[in-house]
């Protein structure tokens, strides 16, 4: 077993005083590091335009845009780098799991993914400019793979595949602008109406009026139903889905058989997070390994988090942050069980092509 840590990060300012802040801490880091190292081994191919990207993010989220700066100006790094990393338009993003499931006044997540692309971070920001304050891990520094903002709006995806991608955003920046800009579910389906996206996948989202809906999203069309589970395929948009699909309906199938048992938030924490249960994944060396789970209560306002499996959730009162009490804790641990590094913590967290 692997001991692991997430960085507990608050920040209350602007956003490109928050993009600082980041970059500040970011600078020397594993994270940078590896990924310096990524680079030299599969070059990009293509270049991410500055005026293209700040185009379409100042579309749905300005202040995303100075954070962006603002991690510019705390790395001394070309805009052009900053995007490639931190951007989330037009880039490539590997293959993941994830299963959530949501019930009366919940949203319980499961993140699946390769300890290679994971940060360590999870975030508390309070805008002072625009946009709402949001609660949850990061990806790609600026992106969010799951979260919850002051309106109780609460965002996961599940990945579907990667094939024929479109000229748009990548899923963790759209789970941003998501928390970013939205007030409620209704809000959140007008936005993955209208946004472009890079990648297929399906977006779950859920308030407090306890309404869930699933979105199905690609390059080629979207559609909006009502589900309570979402794993790794499509309902609607079948044609979009990839065909091999085994793991990802068992694990449905595990939530659906099981529902009568979940009573409140915490007996679907235990079904998700228990490692004999059926939902978590230990499969990390094939990018779909559980790495955390995260827990929402809109209408409580708070949130629930562990590292690993067979946790206890470390529960966080965001409301309470929110009017101005600070965590006294730096980080949240756990272990799993994996010998791969982690991007934030070790050397080595970089693959080539055929990894």
């Amino acid at each position: 077993m692997k001991p692991i840590h997430s960085d507990l990060i608050q920040f209350r300012g602007t956003h490109y005083e928050f993009g600082f802040y980041q970059g500040k801490l970011l600078k020397d880091s594993w994270t940078v590091k590896n990924r310096e190292k990524q680079w030299r081994i599969r070059k990009p191919r293509f270049i991410v335009e500055e005026q293209e990207v700040k185009e379409a993010i100042t579309c749905f989220a300005p202040g995303v845009w100075d954070e962006l700066y603002g991690l510019r100006d705390a790395l001394e790094w070309p805009i052009e780098q900053v995007l490639m990393e931190f951007g989330g338009y037009r880039i490539d993003y590997k293959r993941s799991g994830c299963s959530i499931m949501t019930g009366d006044g919940f949203l319980i997540r499961n993140y699946d993914y390769m300890p290679k692309t994971y940060e360590g971070r999870y975030i508390l920001f309070q805008p002072t400019d625009q946009g709402y304050s949001m609660i949850g891990p990061t990806q790609r520094v600026t992106g969010r793979m799951d979260g919850m903002n002051e309106k109780g709006l609460v965002m996961g995806y599940n990945f579907m595949h990667r094939k024929r991608p479109g000229d748009g955003f990548i899923c963790c920046m759209i789970g941003r602008l998501i928390l970013e800009s939205c007030a409620s579910v209704e809000e959140a389906v007008d936005m993955l109406r209208e946004i472009p996206h890079r990648h297929s996948f399906s977006y779950t989202v859920f308030d407090k009026s306890n309404q869930s809906y699933v979105v199905e999203a690609s390059p080629r069309g979207i559609e909006v139903r009502e589900s309570n589970v979402c794993t790794n395929h499509f309902e609607i948009m079948t044609k979009e889905n990839r065909n091999h699909l085994v793991d990802s309906m068992k694990r449905m199938e595990v939530i659906h058989s099981n529902r009568d048992q979940v009573k409140n938030a915490y007996d679907a924490f235990r079904l998700m997070n228990d490692t004999n249960r059926g939902v978590f994944s230990n499969l990390y060396s094939n990018w779909a390994g559980t790495i955390h789970t995260s827990g929402y209560l809109p209408r409580e306002d708070k949130a629930w988090f562990a590292l690993g499996g067979d946790q206890e959730p470390v529960e966080i009162d965001f409301l309470q942050w929110i009017n101005g009490t600070d965590l006294e804790e730096k980080r949240i641990y756990g272990e799993v069980d994996t010998d791969i590094p982690f991007a934030h913590m070790e050397d080595g967290a970089y693959w080539s092509g055929k990894k």
